[in-house]
């Protein structure tokens, strides 16, 4: 798929997300001010964080398809994995937060809400998200970056989480009519941990794999075994040998330097052309944009 069309079709699902981001955030905010519902908060905050950073990113989508340059040896890639660290930290700060206040609410006898309107709203919220989730989910088939898989995970976290509130509600309803209707106070600030907790998880994930690209350490174990395992299976077949392998992502790029020796000690350049050539085409299957050289070591 050509960088040109993979950039219109990034910018056409980063768009989808921010209308229906904008369409969402509104009507939990109003629903929110109406009922008092920290659930909903909850929700509304989530899309408004992740409102605040599309709007940036549409800007930034064209700069990283520019090649790199001795000025930008790593290009725009890590302007990347520094805007998934801001976004995901705002989140994270403004979620901790939310469980606090949550906890206090619990503690001083929870919060009266009206669980019957939250619950077909919620019911509405999630069928709306889905419908969004499906529409990224079709398009990120031709092609998906670190942040439409981010886009696409948010929406279907709002899926889940927005038929989880609906159920918790529409049980706050049975309560009033049952001997435990006093639980039902406590059903909203519970409702917001339990989602919290579960948001909690991704963001902590996301700022610490994209810092380690920030600072240019190596990928994980497993994408280095991976990228070992597919240079040998092809350098076998012409007797080179991996001496070093240095990997380096950041963003959605990849650099790979394999460092090599020969068998005999002659290295033909048609032979390591070709080589390379066929290392890269095979991570190109896993890997958005990567770039693979194979530096001889010179004996002693």
């Amino acid at each position: 798929m050509r960088n040109e069309s993979k950039m219109k079709n990034e910018k056409r699902i980063m768009n989808i997300s921010l209308v229906g981001s904008i369409l969402f955030m509104l009507s939990e905010g109003i629903m929110a001010y109406i009922t008092h519902s920290h659930s909903l908060l909850m929700d509304c905050i989530f899309d408004v964080t992740d409102l605040i950073m599309i709007g940036p990113f549409l800007l930034l989508v064209p700069l990283l398809y520019k090649p790199v340059t001795e000025k930008r040896p790593y290009g725009f890639s890590q302007v990347e994995s520094l805007f998934v660290v801001i976004k995901y930290s705002i989140l994270l700060a403004i979620t901790v937060r939310l469980v606090w206040d949550n906890i206090l609410s619990l503690l001083h006898g929870g919060r009266q809400v009206d669980g019957g309107r939250i619950a077909f709203f919620e019911l509405g919220v999630c069928l709306g998200c889905l419908v969004i989730y499906l529409l990224l989910h079709y398009f990120s088939r031709r092609y998906a970056s670190l942040t439409i898989k981010a886009e696409i995970y948010i929406w279907k976290l709002d899926v889940i989480s927005s038929l989880g509130v609906s159920v918790a509600f529409f049980v706050q309803m049975a309560l009033h009519h049952t001997a435990y209707a006093w639980m039902a106070l406590y059903v909203d600030p519970l409702v917001a941990i339990i989602m919290a907790c579960l948001l909690l998880v991704e963001p902590v994930r996301m700022i610490l794999v994209n810092l380690k690209s920030l600072v240019l350490f190596a990928p994980e174990k497993h994408i280095m075994e991976m990228i070992r395992q597919v240079a040998e299976h092809h350098m076998d077949k012409v007797h080179y040998d991996i001496e070093f392998l240095d990997v380096i992502q950041t963003g959605r790029k990849t650099w790979v330097e394999i460092y090599m020796t020969s068998h005999n000690n002659l290295i033909n350049t048609r032979i390591l052309l070709q080589l390379r050539d066929e290392i890269r085409d095979e991570l190109k299957k896993s890997f958005d944009q990567v770039y693979v050289e194979l530096i001889p070591s010179l004996p002693d």
